[in-house]
């Protein structure tokens, strides 16, 4: 009688796989940590499941019948695939083949990604990178699809469902060209400031005001945006070209810009970048050791 395969303990089939090495009770018992009684009615189990004896005694212990060494290689074949199931896979980066999507904008594609890729590059070269636009609002719907592995946010618009960790702070600094009016006479003004034409990056696009604003206005003062643009990436070539003055985050000023930093006279409300991702890719080992990476490059721009 063939038994269901929904009815089969998989701990039987791990005893008939120590029977059919050890041929002797006491010794597959002993392997696997059972009493001989225990080891004894499983096999008595085993056999009402393939309906065959599948081992005799002898006078030198047991022997497999036809069927049961039928089942050895199969058998091992089966406990092998299964210990495969529930083992950790093991991930190497020097191999590794896969695809991260990661969503960011331009100041996390500037700050963040390019120092990423560069590491990236040297360790796991076959890992290819999808940098995507970040959408608040789509945010848990795009991780819940699995559309996205990474995101690069602020702590206000991660969703609380997601796992989160930071990466590092962020302040502000005043910007101009080499060849301001202004580049060199020391720290400017507060009328000074508000009286030069200023250009922000408004990512929604059209806006005329932002964190600056928001701290002049608590000063009781205003200043004139005289440009919005959607992306911090133009922003250095259009301060090199004019005498628009901007406050943009610290990191996004690099030496040999051919741009001067001075002190804002108005204290600016800085930012936390942030790391976020899903529960979906939470345990991946693969996901895990980018998601370090990641962390690991951001912790040297802190």
């Amino acid at each position: 009688m063939q038994s269901d395969i929904r009815n089969i303990d998989l701990n039987l089939l791990r005893a008939l796989d120590a029977l059919l090495d050890e041929r002797n009770v006491t010794k597959a018992a002993r392997r696997l940590a059972l009493t001989q009684p225990a080891v004894s009615g499983m096999l008595t189990r085993l056999r009402e499941s393939f309906g065959d004896p599948l081992f005799v005694r002898t006078q030198r212990g047991i022997v497999p019948t036809e069927r049961a060494l039928e089942l050895a290689v199969p058998l091992k074949q089966v406990l092998s695939d299964i210990e495969t199931i529930f083992r950790a896979p093991a991930f190497d980066p020097a191999s590794a083949d896969m695809t991260l999507t990661l969503a960011a904008t331009d100041y996390a594609l500037q700050v963040v990604i390019v120092p990423f890729m560069e590491r990236l590059r040297e360790r796991a070269p076959g890992v290819r990178i999808a940098v995507v636009p970040v959408r608040n609002q789509l945010l848990q719907t795009q991780f819940e699809r699995g559309d996205l592995d990474l995101a690069l946010v602020t702590p206000d618009t991660t969703p609380p469902e997601l796992h989160a960790r930071r990466l590092f702070d962020e302040g502000y600094v005043c910007v101009m060209r080499e060849g301001h009016p202004d580049a060199h006479t020391g720290a400017l003004s507060l009328d000074r400031f508000c009286a030069l034409d200023h250009a922000l990056v408004s990512y929604n696009g059209g806006a005329f005001s932002g964190a600056t604003d928001q701290a002049l206005e608590r000063l009781g003062r205003a200043r004139r945006v005289a440009l919005s643009v959607t992306s911090f990436l133009v922003l250095p070539r259009i301060l090199q070209r004019s005498d628009l003055i901007a406050v943009v985050p610290r990191r996004l000023v690099q030496p040999g810009d051919g741009l001067v930093i001075v002190d804002a006279p108005v204290e600016v409300d800085g930012f936390t970048k942030t790391m976020a991702w899903h529960e979906r890719t939470h345990h991946s080992l693969a996901h895990r050791w980018m998601r370090d990476m990641l962390s690991d490059v951001c912790s040297a721009l802190d």
